[in-house]
């Protein structure tokens, strides 16, 4: 790793704090909160400090901070505490440009639904309108406003309880809201955002019910790799054992290319083909090729990689170290 930037918050400004935060915490979801003022004025903010803190009863949190120019409040902040009502929508890429447009420091009273071009619908429980154009809308309310400074650019902590939920019903795939169908979109810094779909979304298989061995327990050879990195020891220490020498030796005996050359092997890597990887492999360790090993390693990498597939990358990575032993008798 790079060296690093060691950071006293108390000898730099609030903009390279607000910055250092922006960054390094992200991407965050974004609340597109909705209030009325006292008098019934329509108001609409984004707000990337949020998410959720608890389901039973469901609540959520977002900061309406202070502006970092002078310490001024929002309108957000001053018609939540008057009214204690709020609607919370979720923010996708089809609207984020009009989200980006809300967030415009218009004068007080200013009705950014118009501005925004977002469309107001009634809510059930609470007096502000939600957002036609958000596929998951929460009606809330506030519980308490945590204050956590008086400065400029001071978080205010609303604690919120969700009192209705709104979601529809297109973004729900086999009872989940799939990533894909609500194609939300993340807070990053400055002018930067992301767009939490597509290639961006990937799967991490939840930790064993039975519990995982642990990386401490991986072979050596395995936790010392060149090849592997961490996620993949992480992947490799969810498993509750790992097979035996029998095991291993049936598995690689199914793999018996007549003949390869490193070029195809690289071919076969590109496309993500590890168990062509690994047939190729093995007639590399026949020919006594020297990387025989490493491209061996290199096939259980890729099944991770690819398709978080334990079971081969196991015994690959093992037979990887029988491969060493060989290679070193023959030399």
């Amino acid at each position: 790793m790079s060296g690093m930037r060691h950071i006293d918050p108390k000898n730099a400004t609030v903009r390279e704090i607000f910055g250092y935060l922006q960054g390094g915490i992200a991407p965050r979801p974004i609340a597109l909160v909705s209030t009325r003022s006292a008098d019934g004025a329509r108001n609409l903010s984004p707000f990337s400090f949020f998410n959720g803190f608890g389901g039973n009863p469901p609540t959520v949190c977002f900061s309406p901070s202070r502006r970092q120019r002078d310490g001024s409040i929002k309108d957000t902040y001053t018609n939540l505490m008057a009214t204690r009502e709020c609607v919370i929508q979720a923010v996708t890429y089809d609207m984020v440009q009009q989200v980006s447009l809300a967030s415009t420091e218009y004068p007080t009273g200013t009705d950014e639904f118009i501005k925004s071009g977002l469309t107001p619908i009634p809510s059930d429980v609470v007096k502000p309108d939600r957002v036609a154009e958000s596929p998951f809308q929460m009606e809330c309310i506030l519980k308490e406003m945590i204050h956590l400074g008086e400065g400029n650019g001071s978080g205010n902590l609303a604690i919120c309880e969700v009192v209705r939920f709104h979601i529809a019903e297109d973004i729900v795939v086999n009872g989940v809201i799939h990533p894909d169908a609500i194609d939300l979109v993340g807070r990053n810094s400055a002018d930067f955002y992301t767009r939490a779909s597509g290639n961006a979304i990937f799967a991490v298989k939840k930790p064993l019910e039975t519990r995982g061995m642990g990386v401490d327990q991986l072979p050596d050879f395995i936790r010392n790799s060149n090849v592997l990195t961490g996620n993949n020891l992480g992947q490799l220490g969810n498993t509750e054992h790992f097979p035996d020498n029998e095991d291993v030796i049936s598995f690689v005996n199914q793999f018996q290319a007549t003949e390869a050359t490193e070029l195809g092997y690289r071919r076969l890597q590109q496309r993500g083909d590890y168990k062509g990887m690994l047939a190729a492999a093995m007639y590399f360790l026949r020919s006594k090729n020297g990387n025989a090993a490493y491209y061996i390693e290199e096939s259980a990498k890729t099944a991770l990689d690819v398709a978080n597939d334990t079971d081969f990358a196991w015994k690959a990575a093992l037979y990887a170290e029988a491969a060493r032993r060989i290679l070193a008798k023959k030399s």
